[in-house]
């Protein structure tokens, strides 16, 4: 996995934990996390050339769904679409909207 894919990867996967997590001050501190990852994204923007936004996503979300926050993942029981609901270019926008993100994740999952 090259540098630009594995940071994104990790600010997706900040924002995906912050989807699962019912806990609301471990879901900030994923949303915090992914806006300072994000921020450092739009900072030293990753080459589109070489990063695949949907299988950064694909990464995240493996990331994201570890055994050690099972237990903490209570918000819903998330069947994640398997294309990414965000451009690269809208996660390196100026004022992307975190929360708005996180329920966007949340309102694209699947609940069975």
């Amino acid at each position: 996995m090259n540098a630009d894919v594995k940071r994104v990867r990790d600010a997706l996967a900040e924002l995906i934990k912050a989807a699962l997590l019912s806990d609301d001050a471990k879901s900030l501190a994923c949303r915090e996390e992914g806006a300072a990852r994000l921020k450092a994204l739009a900072a030293s923007p990753p080459d589109p050339a070489h990063v695949r936004i949907d299988g950064a996503w694909t990464l995240a979300i493996q990331e994201a769904e570890t055994p050690e926050l099972a237990d903490e993942e209570g918000q819903v029981n998330l069947t994640l679409p398997r294309q990414c609901p965000f451009a690269l270019e809208e996660l390196l926008a100026p004022g992307f909207d975190i929360d708005g993100a996180v329920e966007t994740i949340r309102k694209s999952a699947s609940t069975g």
